[in-house]
């Protein structure tokens, strides 16, 4: 399966309901727990973990810089940072996966047409027999 973004998974959230992101969140806002909370708050913990990939990448990448020097103290930081970025890493993964799962089992249901046929009346039921008042012996 390939890697999957927020925003890829944003697209598929939107084309699934038919609608902008912003929109459905507002509506969801206003409905009981359902499929599309839950798809919506798959996609807030996948972009949140994206966000801190992005800020621990950066805050390695500072402590890394070629112009400053590691010391003892700036160790602890490198590794500190270090597994915080393989945690944010394993968060996303987990949740791009579970996301993209979801909504690969997920399909739009196409809009009713005036043209389809009214499903017939259920037939009725047969008549139960009439039980006797006497008992047998």
């Amino acid at each position: 399966m390939p890697h999957l973004t927020s925003t890829d998974i944003a697209g598929r959230i939107e084309d699934l309901y038919g609608a902008p992101l912003a929109d459905l969140e507002a509506h969801a806002q206003d409905q009981p727990p359902g499929m599309l909370s839950a798809l919506l708050g798959m996609h807030d913990a996948l972009a949140l973990a994206e966000r801190s990939i992005d800020f621990h990448r950066d805050q390695l990448a500072r402590l890394v810089h070629p112009e400053r020097q590691i010391g003892p103290h700036e160790v602890s930081h490198l590794l500190d940072g270090t597994r915080r970025l393989a945690e944010a890493v394993a968060v996303r993964e987990a949740q791009a996966t579970s996301v993209a799962a979801v909504l690969q089992s997920l399909a739009r249901v196409p809009a009713p047409t005036s043209a389809s046929p009214t499903p017939a009346p259920p037939a009725p039921a047969a008549p139960l027999m009439a039980q006797s008042a006497a008992h047998s012996r």
